[in-house]
């Protein structure tokens, strides 16, 4: 007995590494390019199974012709059931759910009698975390043989044969795996309804019926077996059906940052697309227009504020882009409209101060951040100003004494604007510093003979000067000497004498007559010569406070202690008579 067992599992492993090894070679081929199952994901893309089988068949024959009065279908019941089997299967599945299936199983009586199936189908499934169910349908050939006998004690009684010849086989149903880990699981039961259709032959003896015993050779009938299987073992997977590597999409805006009427510049960048799909791009968003990978905005009727554009890439046929989830991918830029900034100004006004009735420039400088178009404005708390750039003159008539306000605004094309302030401070006149003022003068080229003598015809001028010395008290007045070249040289024909001060003597003598004739303070003239190539006197009053030297320059003090003031007298009468007959 324990030789028949160890023979049948011989057979039993032989069956299953026939039937393991195409089933292996194909599941690491396809294995090759599938991606890795995401964590969790028990859709395996191939499976093998091998484990124990239990099958409980029940047997009718139908018989050819009537034999000794046994015709039709007779039922041979219930046969002791097969505990010794073994089943292998392998499954390629095209999605998670569907696939097809290529089954072997053997199942052994005794070393007389067995079943062999071999069939292939259809095997649907519905993967889970933990529990994976699954139904099939498969279709094949059965090898019922046996080497005579009575097998497994029918009721009534009636002993057949069968050849070693194949037969249709028809198996349907289904079981229940519990995932252990990605790769393995184990079938906690798989339940199968197994149809076998072999011939019911004879070979050289006798078909039983009851205690009738009638000769026959050769098939008789046609023996139905309806069998229940059952059974459990070890599934291992391969492969996986990961979903699609999903399309990937990002968004940035440039810049991300900008003033109104500023352009901004969307940029769309695509991953894990399908080259030989179809591509289109979406794009929403306030005043935004774009319909490749790239969206431009308009920002020119956008308030200051945050906008955010919104892109959505879809591959797939043309017309059905985007049908599937993996297909669609969507994303977002963010930027941020500005508030103009407001323009700044400086504004300053030269000269600061000034006198009743004269005027100042006022200078504005005005910045925009933004480069905007600018414009100026004026305004005075007193006066007038005038001008629209960036100067303006500021007329301090009518205007009191004192400092005036200003105020300098600059104004954007957006209506922005800032003002600054600056002031002009009108002063109390100050009285204008006295100067020399030059009077009537004195000619000396009359008088050949008498070069330094004041006429009768200076009279006349040096009156004025006079009253004019009288009417202000506190003035004083200088006496310009002048003299021309010929007379600065020493007198030619006379050996022995020494040059004159011509200038100096002329001063002295004009001086000598105020004094002596109109009664002048003699410390309230001074003499001096100037460089004048000429014959005569210069006068000039010098109110108090003139600075006579800073107003005439070029001038000689003359030393009085020196040059000496010579008396008017007349020339005498001959001498004089006598000069005119010459």
């Amino acid at each position: 007995m324990l030789s028949r067992q160890l023979k049948s599992v011989s057979q039993l492993l032989a069956l299953a590494c026939m039937v393991s090894i195409p089933l292996a070679l194909c599941a690491q081929d396809a294995s090759k390019p599938t991606a890795k199952a995401p964590a969790g994901d028990p859709a395996s893309k191939w499976d093998i199974f091998a484990g124990y089988s239990y099958l409980h068949p029940s047997a009718t024959v139908t018989l050819k012709g009537t034999i000794n009065g046994v015709s039709g279908s007779r039922n041979l019941g219930s046969p002791d059931d097969i505990d010794l089997g073994g089943i292998l299967s392998g499954a390629y599945f095209f999605n998670r759910y569907l696939g097809v299936q290529l089954e072997g199983a053997y199942h052994n009586y005794d070393s007389n009698d067995a079943f062999t199936t071999v069939a292939g189908g259809v095997i649907v499934r519905d993967p889970g975390a933990h529990f994976t169910p699954f139904a099939h349908v498969l279709v094949g050939g059965a090898r019922s043989h046996g080497n005579g006998g009575t097998y497994g004690g029918y009721n009534d009684v009636i002993e057949f044969f069968t050849p070693n010849t194949w037969s249709l086989d028809a198996t349907a149903g289904g079981g229940v795996d519990y995932e252990l880990t990605h790769h393995w699981a184990i079938r906690l039961v798989q339940a199968d309804y197994e149809f076998m259709n072999p011939d019911f032959p004879t070979r050289s003896g006798t078909l039983y019926s009851g205690t009738h015993g009638y000769p026959a050779s050769g098939t008789v009938g046609t023996l139905d077996i309806n069998a229940l299987r059952l059974s459990a073992g070890i599934v291992y997977h391969g492969g996986s059906f990961a979903p699609p590597v999903p399309v990937t999409l990002a968004c940035s805006a440039s810049p991300d940052s900008v003033y109104p009427g500023d352009p901004v510049t969307v940029t769309a960048v695509a991953g894990n697309l399908d080259p030989k799909r179809n591509v289109i791009y979406i794009w929403s968003g306030s005043g935004v227009t774009g319909n490749g990978t790239t969206a431009a905005v308009d920002t020119s009727m956008l308030a200051p504020g945050p906008y955010t554009v919104n892109a959505t890439v879809k591959e797939g046929k043309h017309g059905k882009e985007g049908q599937k989830p993996w297909q669609t991918a969507s994303c977002s830029a963010n930027f941020v409209v500005k508030q103009f900034e407001p323009p700044t100004i400086s504004c300053s006004a030269s000269p600061s101060t000034i006198n009743p009735g004269d005027t100042s420039t006022v200078t504005a400088v005005g910045v925009s951040p933004q480069n905007r178009p600018l414009t100026y404005s004026y305004s005075a708390a007193a006066g007038s100003i005038s001008g629209n750039g960036t100067t303006a003159t500021f007329n301090s008539a009518g205007a009191p004494i004192g400092p005036v306000a200003i105020n300098c605004t600059v104004t954007d094309d957006k209506g922005q604007t800032a003002t600054a302030p600056t002031s002009v401070t009108i002063g109390t006149p100050v009285a204008a510093a006295p100067h020399a003022e030059a009077l009537c003068s004195i000619s000396f080229a009359n008088d050949k003979a008498r070069p330094t003598r004041v006429d009768n015809e200076a009279k006349a001028c040096l009156d004025e000067v006079a009253l004019d010395l009288q009417k202000q008290p506190d003035a004083k007045v200088v006496v310009v000497g002048e003299a021309n070249s010929a007379e600065k040289a020493p007198w030619k024909g006379h050996k022995h004498a020494k040059a004159r001060n011509i200038a100096a003597e002329r001063a002295v003598n004009t001086k000598a007559y105020l004094v002596t004739d109109k009664g002048i303070d003699p410390s309230r003239i001074s003499v001096v010569t100037g460089p004048t190539d000429d014959q005569k006197v210069e006068d000039y009053l010098v109110p108090a406070g003139a600075d006579f030297s800073t107003d005439v320059q070029a001038t000689t003090p003359v030393n009085e202690t020196v040059v000496k003031p010579v008396a008017r007298k007349p020339l005498p009468a001959r001498k004089h008579a006598k000069k005119a007959e010459k």
